[in-house]
C-alpha cells in the first residue's frame, strides 16, 4: 500500500480548507432558503424540510423574472460587444508592429484601474444626454468600461502566442486581414473566448452601481439591485429567506455556464499560463 508524504496530506487538508471556505457560502444560502419564516434563525446545518414557499414569493411580490431576463439581455449583450471590438483590437495590438503600441495597451489597462465611483458622475452625464437612461443600452454601454480592457488586454496576449506561420500563410493566399481575423484566428482563439467570456459575463452580471444609478424602472433593472430592493415592514423584518432564494436563483446560472464550458474554461487558462 502506497503511503502518502506529509507534503502531499498537507496540500490535500489544504485544498479541503479552501474547498469548504468558497462553497460553504453558498451551501448556508440553499439552506437558509429552504426554511420558513423564524425557522431561518435557528442554526441547521442541514435542511429539515424543502419549503420552496420563499422562492415563490421572490416572483410573487415583485416582477424578479423581467429582472432576470434584464441581466441576461445586459450581460450576454456587453459580452457580445466587447469580444467583438476586443478580438480586432487585440490583432493590432498582439500582430502589427507600429510606434507607441506597449503605450497604448497599458493606457487600455490603466482605465480599468479606475473605481466605478471616479467615472460615476462623468458617465451618468454622459448616458443622459445620450438618452440612454434606464434601457439596457446605457447599462451595456456603461458596463464595457471595465469588460473591455480587461478583454482586449487577455486577447492580445492569446494573440501574441499564436504561431506567426499561419498568419504568413493565409497572407500568402491572398487572405484580407478581416478574412484573416475571422476565417483563420478566430476558431483558434475559442479557449480564450470563452475563458474572457465568461469572466466578462461574471462582471456584468453581478455589476451593482451603475446598475442602480442608470435604472429608474423594473423595464431595465437587474438581478442585484433587485435583490437590495427587498424590504419587509420594517428594517428590522427583513425577508431573509427571499433574499437568500433570490441569491442562490441569481447564482445558479453561474454556476451551470461554469459546468458547461468547463473544458474550454481549463483549455483558455492553461493557454494563457504557457503564453509568452
Amino acid at each position: 500500500m502506497t503511503r502518502l508524504r506529509p507534503a502531499t496530506v498537507l496540500l490535500y487538508v489544504l485544498g479541503a480548507l479552501v474547498l469548504v471556505y468558497t462553497l460553504f457560502p453558498f451551501y448556508w444560502a440553499v439552506v437558509s432558503s429552504l426554511k420558513p419564516g423564524a425557522s431561518l434563525f435557528r442554526i441547521d446545518y442541514w435542511p429539515s424540510g424543502l419549503d420552496f414557499e420563499n422562492y415563490r414569493a421572490v416572483f410573487a411580490t415583485q416582477p424578479f423574472g423581467r429582472n432576470m431576463l434584464n441581466s441576461v439581455i445586459v450581460a450576454a449583450s456587453t459580452v457580445a460587444a466587447s469580444l467583438g471590438l476586443s478580438v480586432f483590437a487585440a490583432y493590432a495590438l498582439g500582430r502589427i508592429q507600429f510606434r507607441g503600441r506597449s503605450v497604448l495597451l497599458y493606457t487600455i489597462l490603466g482605465t480599468s484601474m479606475f473605481p466605478q465611483v471616479a467615472v460615476l458622475s462623468g458617465l451618468f452625464e454622459l448616458i443622459s444626454a445620450l438618452g440612454l437612461y434606464n434601457n439596457w443600452f446605457g447599462l451595456t454601454f456603461a458596463y464595457m468600461i471595465f469588460t473591455l480592457p480587461f478583454t482586449v488586454w487577455v486577447l492580445t496576449t492569446f494573440m501574441r502566442a499564436l504561431p506567426r506561420e499561419i498568419e504568413d500563410a493565409a497572407l500568402i493566399d491572398g487572405a484580407g486581414p478581416l478574412v484573416l481575423v475571422c476565417r483563420i484566428l478566430l476558431p483558434l482563439l475559442a479557449p480564450a473566448l470563452v475563458t474572457t467570456g465568461l469572466l466578462a459575463f461574471i462582471a456584468a452580471w453581478n455589476e451593482f452601481l451603475f446598475a442602480l444609478t442608470f435604472t429608474l424602472t423594473n423595464q431595465a433593472r437587474t438581478v442585484p439591485v433587485a435583490i437590495a430592493l427587498i424590504s419587509g415592514t420594517s428594517q428590522y423584518e427583513l425577508p431573509w429567506g427571499q433574499i437568500m432564494a433570490a441569491s442562490v436563483i441569481v447564482t445558479v446560472p453561474l454556476i451551470v455556464l461554469a459546468l458547461v464550458f468547463q473544458r474550454r474554461i481549463v483549455s483558455g487558462l492553461t493557454a494563457g499560463a504557457l503564453s509568452d
